[in-house]
Order: structure tokens, then C-alpha cells, then sequence
């Protein structure tokens, strides 16, 4: 279908985004939430539901949620209460999971996105705390379905947006976002890959200057933000198609095939009422205190675009490196550690966004990964900064310190790639240069100032790249404007 029949509609976008926080343990159960045992050795019968058990409130669940609904400008409910979200399904044992209905503990925020140079704030409905189902594995057994129940319990948040987002590259800068957050505030890992930041995506179209929303589908299985945007995009298309067709588009459950780029039918959508809440009798009701909120404040980190601009004026950074280097809280930490070894903030942003960020890219990794300690590159950007080395022998310095654990010290004398600087080694080699191609001198004179290259690959061959470039330059232009 023509773009110009899709420049007709608006997309209407709401997503859900499940975060699992990084707390010690379940969030109704003394039982650990370390990613990676084997299957069904993380469970217990009260994260299980058995009767006679009781589920007892993680206190670290409640912290954390409040602390994403205070980075994102949330009302906090001085008084919440838990529910019961009926549903059967196989990984879920307890035959309902423990969640909040009518009363979010967070609700009312916002927080801002910037697409093509445009910022927009996007309405957050809600934060909730509830707990996770365990896993179905379909691709292990030809004929089962084998159930992990590792993750029952395991604690979430439900970030549920207003629907405000109008594209698919919106609601991939809104992911970014969220993630940032969770990773600032170090509740959440923010790894999709491995499930501990899910998203359901709520997608509907309707036509240009029509106020009212279209029937919406609901997409699942995104395990990527680059999914999520490929499957809201495709399912934007696919409903105006059905418009354009006279068709109508059903309300229904979605499955994003990543293999196939199209979404198949997973179920007809749920509404509210087909889960039955109601109230958690076994959780007494969440109490916020002035004393408990006020405690969780103080425990806020400086968050992503206050210390973007804090780069900005401290360190006379662009707004675009402040950006790269604040996106990943680690990434920022990790700069601000290696000032602490070489203060030199240009030089140190100059290596990390060009040779570790290639690094990081190239290997797959994130920055808790790389093999340099933020006092070993301090080391080699002062060797730099020192003059002891060039910027070629820096680069080669930095490839050989990816494999040994030396300092750039170390390494630049056992590669015989120290520069040296020492007038008295320099000026011998300089004079020598110089009388012996008078020729290229009396050119040099007349004007031909390029030659300034030519002596100075001279010098540079006969010390055998061990001079001070600079330095050389210096010389040559001093003894050659002498008559």
C-alpha cells in the first residue's frame, strides 16, 4: 500500500513493561532469585502456594518500586493493597498470581523521550508490584512442553504507559528510557535477552483528526527492542491494510514470529473482569510513611539527564558525547573512575567513546565486562598526554593491554614504542638530516614549506620512530629559518 494512504492514519500506542528486580530474593518467599540454576532447585512451597503457607512482603520490592516511581515523577500511594489475578497456566501453580489491581502503588508519572530532535513527555498510568510466572520450554522436547519453575515468585514491576506513543521509533526511544532508568537506579538489569525486561505492546490505528481509539491488538513475545519496534511497525501496517480492505481488525493477542517478521494469533485479549482480582487476604495492606519515603530520596542516584548536563559544564563536553557517555550508568561510572586516575576529561572521553566503545561493540559485552581497569587506561591516556608515546603507538599500546594485564607503561617499553623528547638524542640526528640535503633546504626557503614532511620522516626513519613528531617539527622549522 502507498505511503501516502498510511499518511491517513496515526498509530495509538500504550506499552507494558515488566521489570525484574534485582532483589536477593522472591518477593513472597525466602528463596533465591540468582538467574541461571537449574531448572526447578529455586522453589519452595510457600513461593508455590502450597496450602498452609503464607507469602511475607519482600520489603526491597517496595523500595525499588518506589524509588522507578519517584525517577519518573509518579504520585506515591501513602496506603496500597495487593490482589489475586485468577488465571490457569501451566507454569503457574498457584492457579493466580499475587498483583495490584485498583490501587498502584505509583501512578500519574511521566518521563520524556527525544525522537529526531524532538522531545516528548509520555503519561505513565501506573507502577505496580506483583510476581513472576515460572517458564514454559517448548523447544527441548519434541513432544512436551517441559516447565521451569524457577522464576515463580521471582519480583516485577509493571510499568504501564499512557498511550501516547505515535510510531514504532517511539516506543523504541520510550524502551531505552525505561531501561536507562531501572539501570541508574540499579533495580533492574534492564536485559531483555534474558527476560528480566519484558514488554507487551497495545497497538491500534485510527485516522488523522479522529478522536476516538480503534480496536487495539496486543503483541507478546519481543525479546528485543529492536523486535518490539519491527513488530509494531509490521502490526501498524497490517491493520491499516485491513482498514484500507474494508476488513476489520479483531481484538486479540499477538505473537511477534522474529524469524518470519509477522505476527500470528495467540489468543482472543482478555479483559479485566476475566481475571476475577480481588483483594490478597494473606498481604496486609502497603503503608508508605513521610519517614520511609524520605529515606528512599536520599537514597536516589543523580539521574541520567542531570548528570548529562553535569558532564556538559564540568567536563566542557558536547552534548552529543555527554549523551553516549550518560546513557549506560556503568559506562558514565566507569569515565568518572578513570578521571580519578588521569584528570584529563578530553583526552579520557576522546579514548572510551572511539576505541572502548568499539571494543564493547565488537565483543558483544558491557562495560563491568572489559578487560582494562580504569587505572590502567588512565595510565596510557597520561602517556599520551605526556608525549612519551604517539597516537599510533597509543592505539597499539591499547590493543596489546585488551590481552596482558600490564600497564601502558609496561607495554610501550617492551614494544620499543616510548617516544623520546630528549633534545640531546634529537639534535644530532636533526643536523644530520639537514646537511646532508641542502638541496631540499634551498627549496624549503623559497616557500616550498611542504618539505617540512619530507625532514621529518627523515628524523623519524634514523631515530626509528622513536622521536617526538612534534618536537622534530619544532626543531626542523627553528634551524631552517636560521640563514
Amino acid at each position: 500500500m502507498s505511503s501516502s494512504v498510511h499518511d491517513n492514519y496515526e498509530a495509538v500506542i500504550g506499552l507494558e513493561v515488566h521489570a525484574q528486580l534485582l532483589t536477593e530474593s522472591k518477593a513472597f518467599a525466602p528463596v533465591s532469585t540468582e538467574f541461571g540454576g537449574s531448572p526447578n532447585t529455586q522453589i519452595s512451597p510457600l513461593c508455590l502456594g502450597h496450602p498452609g503457607t503464607l507469602p511475607v512482603l519482600n520489603e526491597n520490592l517496595v523500595r525499588y518500586i518506589i524509588k522507578m516511581g519517584l525517577a519518573t515523577s509518579c504520585d506515591i500511594a501513602r496506603k496500597s493493597i495487593f490482589a489475586r489475578k485468577n488465571y490457569f497456566y501451566p507454569d503457574l501453580p498457584k492457579g493466580y498470581q499475587i498483583s495490584q489491581y485498583d490501587t498502584p502503588i505509583c501512578h500519574d508519572g511521566h518521563i520524556h523521550i527525544t525522537t529526531d530532535g524532538i522531545d516528548k513527555k509520555i503519561g505513565i498510568t501506573r507502577i505496580h508490584m506483583e510476581e513472576d510466572a515460572g517458564k514454559s520450554i517448548h523447544d527441548q522436547d519434541p513432544f512436551n512442553t517441559l516447565i521451569d519453575l524457577n522464576r515463580a515468585g521471582v519480583p516485577l514491576i509493571e510499568i504501564v504507559s499512557e498511550p501516547d506513543i505515535r510510531s514504532a521509533k517511539e516506543a523504541y526511544e520510550y524502551l531505552k528510557r525505561i531501561k536507562q532508568i531501572v539501570q541508574y537506579l540499579e533495580i533492574c538489569d534492564g536485559n531483555m535477552e534474558e527476560g528480566s525486561l519484558r514488554c507487551d505492546a497495545n497497538v491500534s490505528v485510527r485516522r488523522k483528526g479522529q478522536e476516538e481509539f480503534g480496536t487495539r491488538t496486543e503483541l507478546k513475545n519481543m525479546n528485543s527492542f529492536r523486535n518490539v519496534e519491527r513488530a509494531i511497525e509490521f502490526e501498524i501496517e497490517r491493520q491499516i491494510d485491513l482498514l484500507e480492505s474494508g476488513e476489520k481488525v479483531v481484538q486479540q493477542t499477538l505473537l511477534w514470529d522474529a524469524d518470519k517478521m509477522e505476527t500470528r494469533m495467540m489468543r482472543s485479549k482478555e479483559e479485566a473482569h476475566d481475571y476475577r482480582y480481588f483483594p490478597e487476604p494473606d498481604i496486609p495492606p502497603v503503608v508508605v510513611t513521610d519517614e520511609m519515603l524520605e529515606d528512599i530520596k536520599e537514597d536516589l542516584p543523580e539521574m541520567p539527564d542531570v548528570r548529562k548536563q553535569r558532564f556538559i559544564d564540568e567536563y566542557d563536553m558536547s552534548d552529543d558525547d555527554a549523551q553516549t557517555l550518560t546513557e549506560d550508568r556503568y559506562l558514565a561510572d566507569f569515565y568518572e573512575d578513570v578521571l580519578h586516575h588521569a584528570d584529563n576529561p578530553k583526552p579520557v572521553s576522546n579514548l572510551i567513546l572511539t576505541e572502548v566503545l568499539r571494543t564493547l561493540n565488537d565483543r558483544s559485552i558491557g562495560i563491568k565486562e572489559f578487560p582494562i581497569s580504569e587505572e590502567r587506561l588512565a595510565g596510557l591516556v597520561q602517556l599520551r598526554e605526556d608525549d612519551k608515546i604517539n597516537s599510533s603507538a597509543m592505539t597499539e599500546i591499547y590493543n596489546a593491554m585488551l590481552e596482558e594485564e600490564k600497564t601502558a607503561e609496561e607495554l610501550a617499553k617492551e614494544m620499543n614504542l616510548v617516544q623520546v623528547s630528549d633534545t640531546d638524542f634529537l639534535e644530532p640526528i636533526v643536523d644530520e638530516v639537514i646537511e646532508e640535503h641542502p638541496d631540499e633546504v634551498e627549496r624549503y626557503r623559497d616557500g616550498k614549506k611542504g618539505l617540512i614532511g619530507f625532514f621529518i620522516g627523515q628524523v623519524m626513519q634514523r631515530s626509528q620512530g622513536k622521536a617526538n613528531p612534534e618536537m622534530v617539527r619544532e626543531m626542523i622549522s627553528d634551524r631552517l629559518a636560521q640563514e
